[in-house]
């Protein structure tokens, strides 16, 4: 995975260009000065092309979304998550939390943040959804936890929102109960996690609260290890309850299935993706193996929350593939769009057929993987072939994007977090989704209703 500039706060059509320039070709060039002039004019000759694709985007951005707030942090965030529970402020407006952390130089401090905005409700018509006025949508940091070192991941306790999981430089993973530290942090107090989830090794990115057990959490890092805690009347320090090494390379991602209690999967730069019973005891022999599932590392992986059979996966190959776990000798579909490494995805919790990724092309995209089959290619006015299934590009963001999430109180609501400082809230035009979408909630052409989960 790539990592942010931490430096300071540079110009962030400057920084746009230093995480797209690692993906693009380089000019061949000598130590001379001749050499150095032709890079650096490559250099900006990007960065100009990144600066008049975002014109673009904003010009015609009020007739392509109903919502969108642009909010410049003094830090990046490589995560970003919705807190459950929007409550409503009044004047046709709902103040919304999301869960943030920082990645700071070495000298700064980092914190696990909370931010509130208030967003307009359903019912507000969509002309005033996109300008929302300026004292509504400013967004406000409530909470800062001190926090040892950046945060790589933090996630949220279903069960429990206050109870919060953190991803860092160090093996260890944090628990945090925000219910018991003030907003401000006290320096005196110092960085102070409820609990430490120890067993690893080293550092890592994989995290993921189980929905089915309150206080049961998984971890994946890069020593290829995932490790399972449970944190209920636990102490400050707390061993793993269980391990599995069944990767040969780092663990980037895990993940809880949402309708079978004891299996999980996992992703690793190996390419492999496997599926693992917690009740079993062959700890490096998962149920289900696929060795080859990308051509790439595997950065991302989600099961479907309305059929049990399918999951996606996200590779640096710049491909999501859509699984079926009755039969992997190949996936059931792949979802091409992205031009670069595709870092998450998401499927949306209130339809099954939704999904979100995002990349280190500057790019969200959402698919509907019903629409699947449903026609052949279509001939887009640019003369390049989209996938039908290609819903919608969100294009507000000059930098890669390391994070994304859908929103469990607002349908068809997301927030998006980008390398150089941005966070963005927004939600595509109604026109969008109001496209003729016949095929049932989750439907995939090919699945049939799944019966009840018998692992």
């Amino acid at each position: 995975r790539s990592t942010p500039f931490v430096g300071g706060r540079p110009d962030r059509a400057l920084l746009g260009f230093q995480r797209a320039s690692a993906k693009c070709p380089q000019p061949l060039s000598d130590g001379t000065r001749e050499g150095v002039f032709i890079r650096q004019t490559f250099w900006y000759n990007h960065v100009q092309s990144i600066n008049e694709e975002y014109k673009i985007w904003k010009r015609n951005a009020p007739f392509l979304y109903d919502t969108v707030l642009t909010h410049a942090l003094e830090w990046p965030t490589l995560t970003v998550q919705w807190i459950p529970g929007a409550r409503s402020s009044g004047d046709d407006y709902e103040c919304h939390k999301v869960l943030l952390g920082t990645h700071t130089s070495n000298s700064e401090h980092n914190y696990l943040m909370v931010a509130s905005v208030k967003l307009p409700t359903e019912t507000v018509d969509g002309a005033q959804h996109f300008e929302i006025p300026a004292a509504k949508h400013k967004l406000n940091i409530n909470i800062k936890i001190l926090h040892r070192g950046e945060i790589n991941r933090a996630r949220l306790m279903p069960q429990n929102p206050f109870i919060v999981a953190t991803k860092s430089p160090s093996e260890d993973v944090f628990i945090f109960d925000m219910s018991k530290h003030p907003s401000i942090p006290c320096e005196e107090r110092g960085f102070c996690p409820e609990h430490r989830c120890t067993g690893h090794e080293k550092e890592g990115y994989g995290l993921s609260w189980s929905p089915h057990h309150k206080g049961r959490l998984l971890s994946g890092s890069d020593d290829a290890q995932i490790c399972l805690w449970d944190i209920n009347e636990a102490g400050e320090s707390i061993p793993c309850v269980s391990s599995w090494c069944g990767h040969s390379q780092a663990i980037e991602d895990v993940a809880w299935h949402l309708h079978c209690q004891h299996v999980f999967g996992s992703v690793s730069d190996d390419k492999s993706l496997l599926l693992w019973d917690s009740r079993a005891n062959r700890t490096t022999r998962p149920i289900i193996q696929v060795k080859h599932a990308h051509s790439a590392d595997i950065n991302s992986l989600a099961f479907s929350p309305q059929n049990e059979y399918l999951s996606a996966s996200a590779s640096a190959d710049r491909t999501i593939k859509i699984w079926d776990f009755r039969n992997t000798s190949e996936a059931l579909h792949i979802l091409r769009g992205h031009q670069g490494e595709v870092l998450q995805l998401q499927w949306a919790p209130f339809d099954g057929s939704l999904v979100a990724s995002c990349g280190a092309d500057r790019r969200v995209i959402l698919w509907d993987v019903s629409k699947i089959g449903t026609r052949p290619m279509s001939q887009a006015t640019t003369t390049e072939r989209v996938p039908a299934e290609l819903l919608f590009v969100h294009g507000g963001h000059t930098s890669t994007v390391s994070d994304l999430c859908w929103s469990s109180s607002g349908h068809y609501l997301l927030a998006s977090a980008s390398e150089d400082n941005v966070l963005q809230i927004w939600k595509p035009a109604d026109v969008v989704w109001n496209d003729d979408r016949h095929m049932p909630q989750g439907a995939v052409p090919g699945i049939s209703d799944p019966p009840p989960c018998a692992v």
